[in-house]
């Protein structure tokens, strides 16, 4: 059967490259993870690799032609099966290319609308909420369904104006890019029949089915081209790994566990396949018992946790910050401010006084390589701060806090912490953070013991403002406004006595709010 390689998504807001070099020429022979291309987008070279093993029927473009985003980029057909006629080709084409590569043929005014990539290395979602229904009309743009990732809750748009004639999932289904989500039929044209699909993804010979609902062949390891890459490297045979994701599914903690001769989790078993997908993901057992699935950003959570601890030998170092004066400085403002619309809450004043003590101690915000032989340092101070959403805990971070103000500061963190709290942060928001704030004190605790958000080098918790007393320069008891802070931090790299500078400068900038103003440049 031939298939046409739709070009993924490459880059937030790229809609489309140009192709520099094939590495392929048509009837080559290729396998998965091969690449097939290299392109440029307006920012970097990318290569392409094939997701399939086959051989390349037709390459769609020529070297220097602009390729786009979501449509046919070369055609193959697929290892172990027959070649399909000229006349199935063309339906499996119109069934699977976007309209604006291959208009829809006449009478067949249905089309799929194909799951998009919506992060870097995601191959699945799971269906949160539809947002409409078959037969709703909608319009270009418009919020369609909300989908789950490891990474943040996501709502797909329509593409085009039209109306829903198909929903290929139900609310709680595992959803694969790439695959066909929902077909519609154009507006202004005759609603036909979309092609014969089951009410769980498609399987028929015009439209591909989702992996979600069809198994992987015998010894055919479920795993994304990332894993398979890392399991290359490492001269292991996946197919022998044991997967500890969904329906086996290998993740790279399986393959090192692997490498290491640990035994990996075990996959989990199976439901039976009369059993539909229940929208709660809940399995309700005797009595009060009930199981849960981990999924979604608390698995991604779950695993990325273990990596960190497993990985990272963590220290604490705790000091107590005395923000009286700060607590005052702030209300003098708070108010003038507000009617400019911005929000002035304790944190941005503890972001950028964090930025201008890492112009003093870099070290801070590093990164080292996974065998710990290599140190980068970052010249952006990208500063995340922990939030507990909606869908689990987020970690967005305000990009370049060393050349922004307190008020810019302000302004991006009410943007980020009330996007994440819906879950709806975007993956850029999410991606490239070089030290994180974990604000326990806002739930009530005082001291924390924080998990590094790997691959940074350090995380500070803040505990709650107590008001405490304490004696003055005369020997008096008052009244102080006294906060406890835990850093953890990656004893490979960072030292105590580093980390205790590194605090008392931190400390003293929040202590004395005009030194930290005449810091600022």
């Amino acid at each position: 059967m031939k298939k046409d390689f739709i070009l993924p998504d490459i880059g937030e807001g790229i809609v489309e490259c140009e192709i520099v070099e094939w590495l392929v020429a048509e009837g080559d022979s290729i396998k998965e993870d091969q690449p097939v291309c290299d392109v440029m987008t307006d920012k970097a070279l990318v290569q392409i690799p094939a997701v399939h093993d086959g051989i390349v029927s037709k390459l769609y473009y020529a070297k220097g032609d602009i390729a786009k985003v979501h449509a046919p980029l070369f055609e193959m057909q697929l290892a172990g099966s027959a070649e399909t006629t000229p006349e199935a080709k063309q339906e499996a084409v119109a069934a699977n290319a976007p309209a604006a590569a291959t208009p829809a043929a006449s009478g067949h005014a249905s089309e799929d609308f194909i799951l998009p990539d919506i992060g870097e290395g995601i191959v699945e979602c799971e269906i949160v909420d539809w947002l409409v229904k078959e037969g709703d009309d909608i319009v270009e743009d418009q919020p369609v369904c909300d989908v789950m990732t490891d990474k943040a809750l996501v709502q797909i748009p329509a593409k085009y104006s039209g109306k829903v004639t198909k929903l290929y999932y139900a609310k709680g289904d595992i959803a694969k890019v790439h695959s066909p989500l929902f077909a519609m039929s154009h507006e202004g044209t005759a609603a036909a029949q979309p092609a014969q699909h089951t009410a769980t993804p498609p399987v028929t010979t015009q439209t591909p089915a989702p992996a979600a609902a069809t198994p992987a062949a015998q010894g055919k390891a479920l795993a994304s081209p990332a894993v398979r890459r890392l399991a290359r490297e490492l001269n292991i045979d996946l197919s022998k790994v044991p997967g500890s994701g969904d329906k086996g599914r290998v993740y790279k903690e399986d393959v090192r566990a692997f490498a290491e001769g640990k035994t990996a989790v075990a996959a989990p078993v199976a439901k039976p396949a009369a059993q539909p997908a229940k929208a709660a993901a809940a399995v309700l057992t005797s009595g009060a018992s009930r199981v849960e699935p981990i999924k979604g950003i608390k698995a991604a959570m779950a695993r990325q946790m273990v990596e960190s601890v497993s990985t990272i030998p963590h220290f604490t170092y705790c000091e107590e910050i005395d923000l009286t004066e700060l607590i005052a400085l702030r209300l003098s403002l708070k108010d003038q401010y507000a009617k400019q619309g911005v929000k002035l809450t304790m944190m941005p004043f503890f972001i950028k006084a964090l930025s201008l003590a890492i112009k003093q101690f870099p070290i801070m915000n590093s990164q080292v390589n996974s065998d710990c032989t290599e140190l980068t340092y970052f010249d952006d101070h990208n500063i995340g701060i922990a939030v507990d959403s909606k869908v689990g805990l987020l970690v967005p971070n305000i990009k370049g806090c060393q050349s922004k103000s307190i008020v810019d500061i302000a302004n991006e963190l009410t943007r980020l912490t009330e996007q994440a709290r819906e879950g709806r942060v975007s993956p850029a928001d999410l991606k490239g953070g070089t030290i994180s704030i974990s604000n326990i004190g806002a739930l009530g605790g005082t001291v924390a013991t924080p998990i590094i958000n790997k691959p940074e080098v350090a995380i500070v918790a803040l505990g709650k403002v107590q008001a405490l007393p304490r004696f003055n320069a005369k020997g008096e008891v008052e009244a102080r406004q006294l906060m406890q802070i835990s850093w953890s931090g990656d004893h490979r790299v960072i030292d105590g006595g580093t980390i205790a500078r590194f605090t008392n400068l931190w400390k003293q900038y929040l202590e004395q709010p005009a030194s930290m103003l005449l810091a600022m440049q």
